[in-house]
């Protein structure tokens, strides 16, 4: 399958895994043309990434005006989602756009209704009525329940179940595999890690770990399948 015919230019702050990852996915499915990549000076180490150029962010609004570029920050959960929310705040106090992006191949009934630079990505189930804030960044293979809140500046991994009615507060971490049950409220700035069941409403600022599965005794040669 082409790629979509390119429309929109796009710049790209950050030069991680994550940027990278993001690039890939704007340029096989998207209007958009990553025009560049930007970070603060101190960090860029090279001149290009997947050959692109990578622009200084102190000296953007020069190569790539907000006028004609719009933007997504490729930042991912550090610091409980603080270091994405805060460049995602200069980007906008810049005059750019934060665009957002949904994968073609995510299910939705009708369409997802998403505030600006989020980022969806495949095999995403997204039941009616959900409501996804601004800042959002959900891995593929989850399932979004009907009526479902989730607020600004949130990170989802992948394979969480999130049923009907659950609201997420802003800034939350939600980690591989996690399940929350229905009607549940997860306080803002709340870690639900990896493999956790979550059955009761979450206190703001909680941390939810699940029991990690102990090492057996006997070494895998001595084990008959």
């Amino acid at each position: 399958m082409s790629a979509p015919a390119k429309t929109k230019k796009a710049v790209m702050f950050g030069v991680t895994d994550l940027a990278e990852v993001a690039h890939v996915y704007l340029t096989r499915d998207s209007p958009y043309d990553v025009v560049a990549f930007t970070a603060h000076e101190q960090y860029i180490t090279k001149p290009t990434l997947l050959g692109v150029p990578v622009v200084p962010f102190e000296r953007i609004t020069e190569t790539c005006p907000p006028d004609s570029h719009e933007m997504f920050v490729a930042i991912g959960f550090k610091n409980l989602n603080r270091l994405r929310t805060d460049i995602y705040g200069r980007c906008k106090a810049l005059g750019y756009r934060l665009l957002t992006y949904v994968n073609s191949k995510a299910f939705q009934v009708d369409g997802v209704c998403a505030g600006d630079n989020c980022f969806i990505f495949e095999a995403n189930v997204i039941q009616p009525f959900v409501t996804i804030g601004n800042n959002v960044i959900i891995w593929c293979g989850n399932h979004i329940g009907h009526h479902v809140t989730i607020e600004d500046n949130v990170f989802i991994a992948s394979h969480a179940v999130i049923p009907g009615h659950v609201t997420i507060g802003a800034n939350c971490f939600i980690g591989v595999n996690a399940t929350i049950r229905d009607g549940v409220t997860v306080g803002r700035d709340s870690i639900i890690g990896a493999g956790a069941i979550v059955l009761r409403d979450v206190a703001p600022g909680s941390v939810y770990k699940a029991t990690p599965t102990p090492v057996a005794q006997e070494r895998s040669d001595q084990v008959r399948l």
